[in-house]
């Protein structure tokens, strides 16, 4: 979250992904630097623990929101 946040303060798109059981660390994190409304992605937990394959699926799930926060101004 911190590196999305300030790769798009220095003026480079950012997508931030998250898994389920860190939302409410992103929140507050979002809360604390006054960003409640800074968009990122969730995506399904685990993640250490699938192969290639399930990553790659997760990875193509998880395109339309990237590109919506990169392309669409979406977030900050």
């Amino acid at each position: 979250m911190h590196d999305g946040i300030e790769l798009d303060d220095r003026g480079t798109p950012a997508a931030v992904l998250v898994t389920e059981p860190f939302i409410p660390t992103v929140a507050e994190i979002a809360r604390i630097r006054d960003l409640a409304d800074y968009s990122y992605v969730v995506i399904d937990h685990p993640l250490g623990s699938l192969d290639e394959d399930e990553l790659r699926q997760r990875a193509r799930s998880a395109a339309p929101q990237v590109a919506a926060i990169l392309c669409g101004g979406e977030g900050r």
